[in-house]
């Protein structure tokens, strides 16, 4: 038996594809196939069976899509409801692969009919097993339990309990692979793990869902929950009616007079080259998201889902990459443009460093965009909180004069830097990481206000 990872940085998610040498299932793949089919055919194995260990609310599954395409038994929960025919399984159901069986495990918690799989050779009964727990049992955390429902997050926190005792009681040789933990807001809290290794073994030692009691257990859990994207909510429901099995809707590309027709008219158009770049010269009235893997998070956040939405960049390769990484959300067709050498670029703002700051004659207003679990580990004194997804919500009840924007590294700076230019505000992007500001024993301090 092999096991191999499939990493998705663009969904903070990983993918397995597990085989004998001639036939292999995949767990939790995304909407586009590319790579989970090439990983089949450099491994020289047929794809048999395909299963979701859940239905996802941060991607579109791709799952339905790949088992048409190679003719796969599609396994999922046999209680979820779903409009579309699949293999529906149940705890304890044991589904041959080719000289694997895969036994399924009810873990609910992170959703409610949560299923991992348990894969081993047919001859090894006794040896070795892979798990694949999805967003039950993850590296030193576990999935969250409040993207369901917020009447159920602590009841199905007390399920993520039991399921993680569950599979706490695997043998401890037994080898762990979830979905989760990776980058993605599915998972609880920060993972230990970034490589896809550990066994149940390793959790057993450090992992509180087995080292700490039911009751802290939850109220741990639910309290360290942080905010969650605004296009989740939108997963479930094209998941359940099978999204992922259509190619996604073509761009369509659009004159630089369309593009100023689109800001006129308040759509969302946004600008995906490098934040410097656009700090130097962008068109007014267009926000900067740089390409890079946080990219689908921050527009499927930032943009809301019934708007209309453009993309510019100087780079097409930089625009194919983005279509495919908002399909993957369920964003299918947005309108692009890519800007010739000579466009006229008025609109800049100033970008600085943590020297620049330490250097200034008088302390200017400073914008925090991080998340609050950041910005109370430490913060800058006086600081305002304002996270980057409400920038474009809350931007206008902060305090006149220059605002200097900062995050943990400048990406998330850079966006919030470009909301709060197009509102009219005179911004300092601060794109530089936090970790300079120890560097340069800049004061830091806890507590503080909001904006």
């Amino acid at each position: 038996m092999q096991v191999v990872p499939i990493d998705v940085p663009e969904l903070g998610n990983r993918t397995h594809l597990v085989h004998d040498g001639a036939r292999a299932l995949v767990v939790d793949p995304p909407r586009d196939l590319a790579q989970v089919e090439r990983a089949a055919a450099e491994a020289g194995v047929e794809i048999a069976a395909v299963a979701d260990t859940h239905v996802h609310n941060d991607y579109v599954s791709g799952a339905l899509g790949l088992a048409r395409r190679h003719g796969a038994d599609y396994l999922l929960a046999a209680d979820e409801q779903v409009e579309f025919e699949r293999v529906g399984v149940r705890d304890g159901d044991v589904v041959p692969v080719g000289g694997l069986e895969v036994r399924v495990l009810a873990t609910p918690g992170h959703t409610r009919h949560h299923q991992s799989f348990l894969v081993r050779r047919h001859e090894a009964h006794d040896g070795p097993a892979a798990l694949f727990s999805g967003g039950s049992l993850l590296r030193g955390t576990v999935g969250r339990t409040d993207l369901v429902d917020d009447r159920l997050t602590h009841e199905l926190a007390r399920q993520q309990w039991a399921s993680g005792r569950l599979l706490g009681a695997l043998d401890p040789a037994t080898t762990l692979h979830p979905t989760h933990g990776f980058g993605s807001f599915c998972a609880g809290s920060a993972s230990t793990g970034t490589d896809g290794g550990g066994t149940i073994g390793d959790e057993l030692r450090s992992n509180p869902v087995l080292t700490t009691n039911r009751e802290r257990f939850v109220t741990d859990l639910v309290a360290g929950f942080g905010p969650i994207p605004r296009y989740y909510p939108r997963m479930a429901p094209l998941n359940r009616a099978g999204a992922g099995r259509a190619l996604p809707r073509p761009a369509r590309r659009v004159t630089a007079a369309e593009v100023t027709d689109a800001v006129l008219g308040g759509a969302w158009v946004v600008d995906l080259r490098r934040r410097a770049s656009f700090s130097d010269g962008h068109l007014p009235g267009t926000v900067s998201v740089e390409y890079g893997t946080q990219f689908a998070t921050y527009v499927g956040w930032l943009v809301p889902w019934e708007d209309d939405l453009v993309l510019l960049c100087d780079r097409p390769d930089d625009i194919e990459a983005a279509l495919r990484d908002l399909a993957a959300i369920g964003i299918d067709g947005p309108r692009t443009h890519v800007l010739e050498p000579r466009t006229p670029l008025p609109a800049s703002y100033r970008r600085a460093d943590w020297l620049d700051f330490r250097e200034t004659a008088v302390a200017p207003v400073v914008v925090d965009v991080r998340q609050r679990d950041e910005y109370d580990a430490g913060h800058l004194p006086g600081a305002l909180h304002l996270p980057v997804q409400d920038v474009d919500v809350r931007g206008q009840d902060l305090p006149p004069g220059e605002l200097w924007v900062h995050c943990r590294s400048g990406y998330r700076a850079g966006i919030a830097a470009s909301l709060l230019h197009r509102m009219g505000r005179r911004v300092v992007h601060v794109d530089d990481a936090w970790d300079r500001v120890a560097e340069l024993a800049i004061p830091t301090t806890t507590g503080g206000v909001a904006a």
